[in-house]
């Protein structure tokens, strides 16, 4: 198991989100390998998001999306006290319906 961090990004909502190497591979393996070699586009997403939902199932989780050829990348993100991490990454050519959250 490698639980070291892959990498971790302040978001728009001023949270320290981060990913471990093992559960990005988790990911780009298995859940969403279109999202391999995708790293600077999910922190542009956590970064500078297009729009941002909040879950309607859980006010703890938070769409990112970030407008991508037509298309966008949304990254799924739990968000626990001063940070949180990501639920998991992909591809989407709609927006989910969740709460519009404003970030300014």
């Amino acid at each position: 198991m490698d639980s070291k961090i892959h990498f971790e990004i302040v978001s728009v909502l001023n949270k320290n989100i981060r990913v471990t190497k093992n559960y990005w591979n988790k990911i780009i393996k298995t859940k969403h390998k279109i999202m391999e070699n995708k790293e600077n586009l999910v922190k542009e997403a956590l970064r500078k998001p297009d729009e941002l939902r909040m879950s309607k199932k859980d006010s703890t989780v938070f769409l990112y999306y970030k407008k991508l050829n037509g298309k966008y990348c949304c990254v799924v993100a739990k968000h626990l006290n001063g940070g949180g991490f990501i639920i998991t990454a992909y591809i989407t050519d709609k927006i989910k319906i969740g709460e519009k959250y404003e970030t300014n």
